[in-house]
């Protein structure tokens, strides 16, 4: 992924409301299977660790894109923004690539 792909991809988490959120619990096999699930859907997914979660969030958002075959757009703080496009039909077209 290009840097002008992700500040793409950026400019539009902006918008997102976090649709997951990392707890006490942190990363469970069925956290990671809703992750995987919500790719259905969505193609850009932004996730919150909570306060009360000791893993790093660099961590968990490799692993979580490790397990789900996604893509680590950007970690700031504790907000995760993973991108995984849609093998079938696209919905976020990036800089560079056809439509």
């Amino acid at each position: 992924m290009t840097s002008k792909q992700r500040a793409y991809l950026k400019s539009l988490a902006s918008t997102l409301n976090s649709g997951f959120q990392v707890g006490k619990a942190s990363l469970t096999p069925e956290y990671i299977a809703a992750i995987d699930e919500a790719f259905n859907n969505k193609e850009l997914i932004k996730i919150t660790v909570l306060k009360n979660c000791m893993d790093d969030p660099n961590e968990i958002a490799e692993t979580i894109a490790e397990r789900t075959h996604s893509q680590v757009v950007q970690v700031i703080g504790k907000k995760i923004v993973l991108y995984k496009p849609d093998r079938k039909n696209p919905k976020i077209i990036l800089p560079g690539e056809k439509a």
